[in-house]
């Protein structure tokens, strides 16, 4: 095929594309669904009403107009990509970021590309002794993120097609209020799942300790580990004491601050605070006193942090 020429169909860098070449080769796909069945499992995956129905109208079926050549061979060699690191417990772009206002083909691609691949990643956790309850809650964030994103105006995209090749690749799993990343540390990420109280995090604490040693025993777990703007000490000069963010801040020894790579912490609070990145500073909600802290911080001409800290396994 020619890259190049594909590049330019679908209007992204031609790097991207070699990429995808390179990591996918020959490897094999996987299968999507029937489209008939496609309504179950989208309900199965917390995928809401609204979200279901553009995902449907999108299909990939043979002989739709709304797949050309080129993205067809996009989705499959996309599935192949990921599906060739199952696994894996690193984040994994799964192609390049496509221009979604084209239409749905364009907007859900790798959400078709996660689909193919859930009976994969399905057989891979049974084969781990892993509960299909477990599955089924690590499974169901494509839901959650979809719900995100529409709240985002298609803003969030981006990161979360990253962010999902964890769970299609059983490098991820939810256990109660925490996500829990395989890899030299357990990875701990906090999704959008109600208060983050001391006891849910200690239940999904206590969930992980058994969990992993039971179903990856050839691993071995010292610590857990967290990066993320939660855990910057200027939170405190907002938030009392007691609040639960600070409590969990407390369970962990920073390492000394780096600047990361790739990483804006200004724009990860707007993202995960507000769920916007657009939005001007004095148009934001300030009915939290998080709200009101990302927003005063950022006004008087400040930056968060994004801070990694460990505690032991």
């Amino acid at each position: 095929m020619d890259l190049d020429d594909t590049a330019v169909r679908l209007g992204v860098p031609v790097e991207d594309l070699a990429r995808v070449h390179r990591l996918a080769g020959d490897r094999p796909s996987a299968p999507l669904p029937a489209r008939a069945d496609a309504p179950a499992i989208l309900d199965r995956l917390g995928v809401r009403p609204d979200d279901a129905a553009e995902v449907v109208a999108g299909w990939p079926d043979p002989g739709s107009p709304l797949w050309t050549p080129e993205l067809r061979w996009l989705l499959d060699r996309s599935i192949a990509l990921v599906r060739a690191d199952l696994g894996g417990h690193d984040w994994l772009p799964p192609g390049p970021a496509l221009p979604r206002e084209r239409g749905p083909a364009w907007r859900h691609l790798y959400v078709y590309a996660y689909l193919a691949l859930v009976d994969v990643v399905t057989a891979y956790h049974r084969d781990h002794g892993i509960d299909d309850a477990v599955t089924r809650a690590t499974l169901a964030d494509l839901g959650r993120n979809l719900a995100i994103d529409r709240r985002m105006a298609g803003e969030g995209w981006p990161v979360m097609q990253s962010w999902l090749t964890l769970h299609t690749r059983g490098g991820l799993y939810e256990l109660g209020r925490l996500q829990h990343q395989r890899g030299d540390t357990i990875g701990l990420h906090i999704p959008e799942a109600g208060p983050l109280s001391p006891a849910a995090v200690d239940a999904s604490l206590d969930r992980a300790r058994a969990f992993f040693p039971r179903h990856f025993p050839d691993e071995r777990h010292t610590e857990f580990s967290c990066g993320s703007w939660l855990l910057d000490p200027q939170l405190r000069e907002y938030l009392p004491e007691d609040s639960n963010i600070v409590r969990f801040q407390r369970r962990f020894a920073l390492e000394p601050y780096q600047e990361p790579d790739g990483i804006d912490a200004d724009v990860e609070v707007l993202r995960f605070v507000f769920r916007t990145l657009s939005t001007p500073l004095d148009r934001l909600e300030r009915r939290t006193a998080l709200q009101r802290a990302a927003v005063d911080h950022l006004a008087a001409g400040r930056h968060w942090q994004w801070r990694v800290g460990r505690f032991p396994f």
